[in-house]
Formats: C-alpha cells, sequence, structure tokens
C-alpha cells in the first residue's frame, strides 16, 4: 500500500503510473498546448504591459511547476486574460515607470502573490475560494473583459492614446485621435479578427488565434503596412527564461501588497474553478489545498525567472484534455516545446503587427463574456443581480483589484443576510393524512390550535440570526397561555447567543401562562449544548426527540374550557380523554 506523497512532492504519485503509451499521449497534448500558448502567451503579456517574450517565460515556468506541485492531472497554468489586466492595474498605480522599473515592479508583485497563495496552501485553506460566489467571478470577468477591449482599440486603430488613463478617459482621449486613424492598422486588425473567428467556426480544435495572426501578419506584408506606419511586434530575444530580481524596497513591498492579495484570490479562484470544473469531466478528485501550493510556488520561482502572475487557463486546460492527456507530463511537455520555439525561432513575432494582435485580443476579450449565464442570474435572482451589475460597474470605474474585494464583500453581505434570516415556518397536521404529518400551515391551507403554535426552524440559531428568529416567536405568542413547539429538525447548530435567546423566550412564555418546547434536535446540536451546559439551562424537561412526544405533553396541559368552545379540533387528542395513541409523524 502506497502512502499518500507529500504536498511537497505530489508527481510521486502520479509518476508511478507513467508508461509509453501515457507519455505518448501527454507528448501530443502536449504539441497542441504549445501551438495554442504561442499566441496567447504574446497576446497576454501585451495586455499586462510586458514584453511579449516575458508572457511566453510565464507559460514555460507556471505550466512546469504548477504541474507539478498541484493536484489537477490536466489545469494547465501560465498568462491569463483577467490575471493579465489586474497586474497592468495594479503596477500601473504606481505611476509612470521605466520599462526596466515596471518590470521590476510586475517580478515583486509576482513574488508577493505566490508567498500568500503558497502561505493559504500550507494553513490548509484551500475552502477560502468557496466563499467567492460565482456572480463575482463572473462579473469581475466581463468587466475585465470591457477593459481588455477599450485597452487595445488604439492599437486597432493606430493612434496615439496617453497610457495610465481611466475606463471613461480612454475612452474619451480615443474619440479626440479618430480622425488621425490609420486605415492599413484597422483593416490589418480586422483581417486578423475575422480570420480568427471563421476558423474557430470550422473548427474549434485548430489553432485559431495563430492561424489569424498569421493572417494578419500576411496581409501587413501585402499592404507594405510597416512603411504606412503600422507598428510591429518585433523579434524576441531568443533566450531561455533569465534569472531576475524582484524590486524588494520597502516602497514597493508596501505599494503593492493590497493589489497583490486581490491578485492572488483572484488566481486562486480562476486555478481551483478551472481545475473542478475538468475534474468533472476526468473523474479526478482535485485538492484545493494541493492547488494553492502548486500556483504559490509556480508564482514564487517565476519571480526569479522574468514572468509576471499566472492561473491555471480554462481554454487551455480544456484543450489539454480533450487532446488526450493522461497526466501532468502533458504541460511539461507543452512548456519544453514551447521553450524549443522560443529557442529555435526568435524571429516568429518579428513581423506581427501590433494591430494583428488588438484584433485576437478583442477576440479573447468577446470570450471571457459569459453572456449566457449573465441572461440567467439577472433573470433569477435580484440579490445575485445586484452583486453582478455592483462588481461589474465598480470593475470598469474602480482600481481593478479593489473591484474584486467589493464583490467579494458585497456577495458575503448578501450570504450573511441569507444565514440571518432563517426560515420559522409556520407548522400544523394534515387532518385527512391516515399519518398525520406534520406540514407547512400557508402551502396547505392547515388550521392552528389556539393553545399550541409549532414552528419548524431551518437554519442555524447563531447571534446573528437570534433577532430575527425572536420577533418571529414573539409575533406567535403575543397572547397569554400559548404554547409553541419549535420542531429543530433544520437546526444545524446553537451558539451561545441562541442558547441564551431559547432560554429567555422560555422564561417569558412561562410568566404568561405558556410553554416553550423543542423536538427533533439533531444529535451533534443535543451534544453542543450539553458540552456548553446550555442544555441543563434551558432545562430538558422542555427537549423531545420527536414532535408526538412534545404534542402529547402539550395537550395535557391546555385548558379544557377553551378546547370545549374550539371547532378546528387540529389533533386527534382534541376532546379525548388523553389515553388515544398519538399519530403525529415528525417533519
Amino acid at each position: 500500500m502506497h502512502r499518500k506523497p507529500s504536498p511537497w512532492l505530489p508527481f510521486l504519485g502520479w509518476g508511478r503510473n507513467l508508461n509509453r503509451q501515457t507519455l505518448t499521449q501527454d507528448l501530443i497534448a502536449g504539441l497542441t498546448g504549445a501551438v495554442l500558448v504561442l499566441p496567447q502567451g504574446v497576446a497576454y503579456a501585451f495586455i499586462a504591459g510586458l514584453p511579449p517574450e516575458v508572457g511566453l517565460y510565464t507559460a514555460i515556468v507556471a505550466a512546469a511547476i504548477a504541474s507539478l506541485f498541484g493536484s489537477s492531472h490536466h489545469l494547465i497554468s501560465g498568462p491569463t486574460a483577467a490575471l493579465s489586466i489586474v497586474v497592468a492595474s495594479v503596477v500601473g498605480g504606481m505611476g509612470d515607470l521605466e520599462p526596466s522599473q515596471y518590470l521590476g515592479a510586475v517580478l515583486t508583485l509576482t513574488l508577493l502573490v505566490g508567498l500568500m497563495q503558497l502561505a493559504l496552501g500550507l494553513l490548509r485553506l484551500g475552502s477560502l475560494v468557496n466563499f467567492i460566489s460565482h456572480t463575482v467571478v463572473i462579473a469581475f470577468t466581463a468587466g475585465a473583459a470591457i477593459l481588455i477591449a477599450a485597452s487595445q482599440l488604439k492599437h486597432l486603430f493606430g493612434v496615439e492614446v496617453a497610457g495610465g488613463l481611466s475606463f471613461l478617459e480612454g475612452l474619451q482621449a480615443l474619440a479626440s485621435q479618430l480622425g488621425t486613424l490609420n486605415p492599413y492598422s484597422l483593416a490589418i486588425g480586422l483581417i486578423t479578427l475575422l480570420v480568427s473567428v471563421l476558423v474557430r467556426r470550422i473548427n474549434r480544435r485548430w489553432p485559431h488565434l495563430l492561424i489569424g495572426m498569421v493572417a494578419g501578419s500576411l496581409a501587413c506584408v501585402a499592404l507594405d503596412g510597416a512603411s504606412q506606419g503600422v507598428a510591429l511586434v518585433g523579434a524576441l530575444p531568443g533566450t531561455l527564461p533569465p534569472l531576475s530580481m524582484p524590486d524588494l524596497s520597502a516602497h514597493t513591498l508596501q505599494t503593492l501588497t493590497s493589489g497583490a492579495f486581490a491578485v492572488a484570490l483572484l488566481g486562486l479562484i480562476e486555478a481551483v474553478s478551472i481545475g473542478r470544473a475538468i475534474a468533472i469531466r476526468s473523474q479526478q478528485q482535485i485538492d484545493g489545498n494541493q492547488e494553492f501550493i502548486g500556483q504559490g510556488l509556480s508564482n514564487i520561482a517565476g519571480s526569479f525567472l522574468s514572468c509576471y502572475a499566472s492561473s491555471g487557463s480554462f481554454t487551455r486546460s480544456g484543450a489539454n484534455y480533450d487532446a488526450g492527456a493522461r497526466t501532468p507530463m502533458a504541460a511539461i511537455f507543452a512548456a519544453a516545446l514551447l521553450a524549443l520555439i522560443l529557442l529555435l525561432f526568435p524571429g516568429i513575432t518579428a513581423y506581427l503587427p501590433l494591430p494583428a494582435m488588438a484584433g485576437s485580443i478583442l477576440l479573447i476579450a468577446w470570450n471571457l463574456l459569459d453572456l449566457h449565464h449573465i441572461r440567467g442570474i439577472l433573470r433569477a435572482n435580484r440579490n445575485e443581480a445586484l452583486v453582478l451589475v455592483v462588481t461589474f460597474l465598480a470593475t470598469l470605474f474602480v482600481e481593478l483589484e479593489f473591484a474584486i474585494y467589493i464583490g467579494v464583500i458585497l456577495s458575503l453581505v448578501m450570504y450573511l443576510r441569507r444565514t440571518s434570516r432563517p426560515t420559522v415556518m409556520e407548522v400544523a397536521p394534515i387532518p385527512d393524512h391516515p399519518e398525520r404529518r406534520i406540514r407547512n400551515v400557508g402551502r396547505y391551507d392547515l388550521a392552528q390550535c389556539p393553545q399550541l403554535k409549532i414552528v419548524r426552524i431551518d437554519g442555524s440559531l447563531f447571534f446573528g440570526a437570534i433577532d430575527h428568529v425572536q420577533q418571529r416567536i414573539r409575533q406567535l405568542t403575543d397572547d397569554s397561555n400559548v404554547q409553541l413547539l419549535i420542531v429543530g429538525k433544520g437546526i444545524n447548530f446553537i451558539d451561545v447567543a441562541g442558547a441564551e435567546m431559547l432560554i429567555q423566550e422560555a422564561r417569558r412564555l412561562e410568566q404568561q401562562g405558556g410553554r416553550l418546547m423543542l423536538s427533533s434536535l439533531k444529535g451533534t446540536v443535543i451534544d453542543e449544548l450539553k458540552k456548553s451546559g446550555y442544555f441543563d439551562k434551558l432545562g430538558p424537561e422542555r427537549v423531545f426527540e420527536t414532535p408526538k412526544a412534545a404534542i402529547a405533553s402539550a395537550v395535557a396541559k391546555v385548558k379544557p374550557d377553551t378546547c370545549s368552545r374550539c371547532e378546528k379540533r387540529i389533533f386527534r387528542e382534541c376532546g379525548a380523554t388523553g389515553s388515544e395513541t398519538i399519530a403525529i409523524k415528525p417533519v
């Protein structure tokens, strides 16, 4: 029996399953991944304001290290569109920097991101991403897509627009420069965009972005774009990722720390959610904590190898699985093949025009818009729609890292609001049901006993919920001599504040001549109450195993004169001697 591999050496687990067949399949998938990431790496670096080779370095280093130390067999890490625009926003907030200073700040940000992700993984906080709602991610990604598209319009039109402008300022500056639009740039960008879309519609497995960029480059040559003012990307350096040193000055660290946490959080959300989505298809179990460690180590290493912050890529991960990858060796093969391309063909981007890059990035931005889920959220739930709209607008008009925080905080507020208002449902037995099951009064239009109210609470009795629950209890027990039975089958836990509230209400009802009873509490809830000493304070005589036992006790204490005038006859015991068998099933 094999021992579970160490979190530092997870590759020892899947490495035992390598053989000629799996390696062959992984090599084929790796070749597909290398071809796919080549144009994306260049494009994403462009979005982040970095030289194209930095995007390719990131695709090499991140893919290899994250696959070795992560848990997913198919997740491919590297540069992503959403993370690239956030990196540009965070580092751009430091003001106008020289290219070397900008790169140094990016490396520092990457190091901070990696350290934070690694710390979260080692602290076993992999479940942290579960508190980030899917709506926040969709809204932020949609807003980032708009920002990405807007940032590329100046390259598509071939006009000069100053950097560091806000969304609206950038659009205004672009509009003022439309009179100097370069028709050659626009034509090349549109050709790239149209060819990419056409190729993707013909066959989604083909590298449509790469083919589109080739078409744009050929169009640039045919139109003699270089002499018509069309800017070119230029050749790559033709070297492997060089060693680099982040800027560790106190000012840079202090300035970038807040933004680094937002980048780290977004990167983890992307990686874990993509890994889980692929795992549903591959039937693999994903360890969120191990993914945190893998992402953290890849970013830490990347900060010393001229890379910027990376995460999982849905496009490349999905293509990796579809291409038949069996193990993380596919990601390592893809990284190695990309390194060979970088070494042997450094001039591959020499004649790539910036408008062609812009056309490809516009298509990437369009693909980030999840219109299907956006429409569903807007129709389904008002609170989720509010989170969606606020996060989307914050992404456009607030600094991106704070937009993430706004979405997360608003999502948590909505969650806390829901949990602080547990359902307090009035229930009663169904008269004609042979087993006299207890059901919702409103749904089944059931009569209620004037002396015994029965409610079911679905939700936990904790400090944030007691005010809502207490108000509902008092609304139902305004009259004197009313007994209240709380069916606690749906209560997951009762904290100190919840127990104190129950004791307070029990005493109040007794002063009014009534009584508080509890039934069907979960064993874990009773154990916690006993452990804290509140079970004895509440009174064991108030706690019953079933509604049947509680009702039998309650009926014995009702006022006979009130019963004699009552025509509702809710319970079989109504008007009986008390010797009849009670046949009321719990909820």
